[in-house]
């Protein structure tokens, strides 16, 4: 009843209000994640690989060969490799030992002491710390060694190549080393393999399947792991070698423009017309010309430059400064060749 007269009088009846979730089209994105045709080509190598199967060993047998002859060729990359080592090195470790007994911690020290300097630890680290940049990985195996005579210890330490950490066969077995380290199921180290001669050698004899299995509680395995499960390592101015070649032409080019700068150059003139017959000229005098004869002190100054460059293992054009330097002695090259080219078409005319 009280409906049909709410519907005769038109009343309406109080609703409450509700709230309605209407689904919202949201289109959030990264800028990084998108690609584009300004930034295809850039992004064209990315892939998804694992870090051992990144890090294979065709692609570290790649970047240590490339790395190596950057080192050996590009004094920028051999001054950060010998800069490096020698600050985390120095002059190796020194064991202090604290005891109440002043004796007795004077004699630890001093046969510890004698013990470092007849293995020559020192060098050993440093050695190993180089490779660690250059090569990306070192290893040190501990072993016996009878011609030390210390105090009855005869423990010393081999360099092993990273080149030779590598196993020469493949098996689909659970137990694949993933080049030359075996694994267990928790992933720790068991055992390492080792060539018993360097795959590079040029006097190699026995086969390069020989290797020797050391067990992991003999070896120092020193290398950077950047990623989550990598086994191997890779050089550390990995990054750089691109960079470093680019500097190298940049050099050579900076010091091809300076000579053909310092080169000298003439210019003749003659009244004769076109096709005719030429007038007599004086008896010229000759004038002797060398290579950049004019612009000793420059040369000079590049020499002294470049000397110290190379002795402190840094080439040159380092710095702005030695760009700046490098133009102001272009710069008197221009003057002193136009100098001499007025001389020799004033001789000429």
């Amino acid at each position: 009843m009280i409906g049909w007269i709410r519907k005769l009088l038109g009343t309406k009846r109080r609703t409450s209000a509700r709230f309605v979730r209407v689904p919202l089209n949201v289109r959030a994105k990264y800028d990084a994640a998108m690609t584009t045709e300004e930034n295809r080509r850039h992004w064209a190598n990315v892939d998804y690989l694992s870090a051992n199967a990144l890090n294979s060993p065709d692609v570290r047998s790649t970047l240590r060969a490339r790395s190596r002859y950057e080192v050996a060729n590009n004094c920028y990359a051999f001054g950060i490799v010998m800069t490096k080592a020698n600050h985390i090195v120095g002059t190796g470790p020194r064991l202090q030992v604290r005891f109440e007994s002043k004796l007795l911690t004077d004699q630890i020290e001093a046969s510890f002491r004698r013990w470092y300097d007849r293995v020559g630890l020192a060098e050993k680290i440093w050695t190993a710390t180089v490779a660690k940049i250059q090569d990306g990985e070192s290893f040190l195996i501990a072993v016996t060694n009878p011609f030390i005579a210390t105090d009855g210890v005869q423990l010393d330490y081999r360099l092993v190549e990273c080149d030779q950490v590598t196993t020469p066969f493949w098996s689909p077995t659970p137990e694949q080393p993933v080049d030359g380290i075996v694994f267990d199921a928790y992933g720790n180290v068991q055992a390492y393999h080792v060539l018993k001669e360097h795959p590079g050698d040029a006097t190699l004899v026995s086969s390069r399947l020989d290797y020797d299995v050391v067990p992991a509680e003999q070896v120092i395995h020193i290398y950077t792991k950047y990623r989550p499960g990598q086994a191997r390592g890779i050089p550390e101015i990995t990054p750089a070698l691109p960079l470093f070649a680019q500097l190298r032409r940049y050099t050579l080019a900076v010091l091809s423009a300076a000579e053909t700068a310092a080169d000298f150059a003439g210019i003749l003139y003659t009244d004769a017309p076109p096709g005719g017959e030429a007038i007599e000229a004086e008896e010229w005098v000759p004038v002797e010309l060398e290579r950049r004869f004019q612009t000793p002190f420059g040369i000079t100054a590049c020499e002294r430059q470049e000397g110290r460059a190379i002795r402190s293992g840094i080439i040159l054009f380092q710095t702005p400064f030695g760009i700046t330097a490098c133009e102001r002695m272009t710069s008197r090259c221009h003057v002193a060749t136009r100098c001499v080219s007025n001389a020799f078409r004033h001789h000429c005319m």
